[in-house]
């Protein structure tokens, strides 16, 4: 079901001085390699994520800005690497020169209120631009060599509240790196004297193997069989977009699971990512030989065959791929769809993790494919809001976007909202063609209501 969004009163924000903060104590200085995954071309952009905080009568006279930038300052001490700066060496192999160059920040003052932003509760934030450092782009590119890995801007609003808006290489960290290092800087700055976790590097665990033996197909890095007509979502210009966020709430998802068949067990991203990909496939009107693709991102966090180190801050991830054509999708039944996902969702090991890093290294760290492809991050378990600098849980946290990349509607968030009614969902900011929005809109409608 599409969403409202909301709208901001007339505003301005006074931006201070940009200032590079250091680590607050000496830290080594040496040369750290990315590992094979981390320094791949899909991860050389940087992930903007937003967190509205309203004000605090305990912290009354304190300042928001001044007391993050001092935790992040001592933050920076056990997580070093992230003061440093990615150079590029042999075989566009990335690695962190680390010496203490620091991480770029500025405060900045807003003459809104928290209230001002009303409910919002998924992607994009309002106006995300003004609460974000963003840095110089080259031929519209923005490159992640030599650059500070982190950006951080805290905007104090007019009502004693505040936003924290950070910008994160993706090389570096990922979701759960992140926040594994957001937690840090809140740990710090409510009094404690060092992180509750220790960071680990731990990289090695993703480097090719020697020689490099890629023992997967990785569809992910080929372009997609069929004809050869130029993907629409590639060609259409970002005024020609639309942008609806859809809800899918206990009654979506009780009409979907309705159509799943019996006996198979599915988690809401199943039937959510299904329900999209097969209803997109079909409002963009893809020809039936056409392949289409579903690709996401499975984590390899928390499972019993990847030893990773506690503490670990890189990315442990890989693209996973569902892939049939658009006349197979649109033809079969949901359950057609859903299988395909369930597959390509168990098809993430170690040895698939390594195959990736091994195919990277042979192949120059290629940028995946995005052609007739659909990419979800579900960023719905996060725990963004969680992240507390002392003036209580975030009413908004998450990303400031829709999705990343320079290709709107390509990729997207799944996220965690509530509706109306105070009834929790799936939220999906979806983007496509203004032309094909409404046809996607029945598709969906036709897909989860209840039978």
């Amino acid at each position: 079901m599409a969403m409202a969004s909301s709208l901001l009163p007339p505003f301005t924000v006074r931006r201070g001085d940009q200032v590079l903060v250091a680590p607050s104590a000496p830290t080594p200085r040496e040369t750290k390699p990315l590992s094979d995954i981390d320094d791949s071309e899909g991860m050389r952009f940087y992930s903007s994520g937003i967190h509205l905080y309203r004000t605090n009568p305990s912290k009354a006279g304190q300042d928001p800005a001044r007391v993050i930038r001092e935790a992040l300052a001592r933050a920076l001490v056990p997580y070093y690497p992230l003061a440093g700066r990615l150079r590029e060496v042999e075989g566009r192999k990335l690695v962190v020169d680390c010496a203490a160059q620091g991480i770029l920040f500025a405060e900045a003052d807003a003459d809104l209120t928290a209230d001002d932003f009303g409910d919002v509760q998924s992607p994009p934030f309002p106006c995300f631009e003004q609460f974000i450092l963003e840095s110089t782009t080259v031929a519209g590119v923005e490159p992640v060599v030599d650059r500070p890995l982190l950006y951080v801007q805290v905007t104090r609003l007019k009502c004693g509240g505040f936003i924290f808006g950070q910008r994160f290489c993706h090389c570096i960290v990922d979701a759960p790196g992140g926040m594994q290092f957001e937690k840090a800087v809140c740990e710090i700055a409510c009094g404690a004297a060092a992180p509750s976790v220790a960071p680990a590097w731990g990289r090695e665990m993703f480097m090719a193997r020697n020689p490099p033996r890629p023992s997967y197909p990785h569809l992910e890095y080929r372009e997609p069989a069929g004809s050869v007509g130029v993907d629409r979502m590639l060609t259409t210009p970002a005024a020609d977009m639309a942008r609806v966020p859809f809800f899918f709430g206990p009654r979506e998802i009780a009409g979907l699971r309705q159509r799943a068949p019996p006996g198979i067990r599915c988690s809401r991203f199943e039937l959510v990512a299904a329900c999209i990909w097969r209803s997109r496939t079909a409002a963009l009107g893809y020809a039936a030989d056409e392949e289409v693709r579903l690709s996401f991102i499975v984590n390899a966090r928390g499972r019993p065959d990847i030893p990773l180190p506690e503490g670990f801050y890189g990315n442990a991830f890989a693209y996973s791929v569902a892939a049939t054509t658009a006349g197979e999708l649109c033809g079969g039944d949901l359950g057609f769809a859903l299988d395909l996902v369930k597959k390509a969702k168990s098809a993430v090991t170690y040895d698939y993790l390594l195959s990736v890093a091994d195919l990277m290294v042979l192949t120059g760290r290629p940028l995946f494919e995005v052609s007739r492809t659909y990419i979800v991050s579900d960023v719905s378990h996060a725990g963004f809001k969680s992240v507390d600098f002392g003036w209580g849980e975030a009413v908004y946290g998450g990303p400031a976007k829709g999705g990343e990349g320079p290709l709107p509607g390509v990729t997207n968030y799944f996220s965690r909202a509530k509706n109306g009614k105070g009834e929790e969902g799936t939220v999906v900011p979806i983007c496509l063609p203004k032309d094909a929005m409404e046809k996607f809109q029945l598709e969906v409608e036709g897909l989860t209501a209840e039978l």
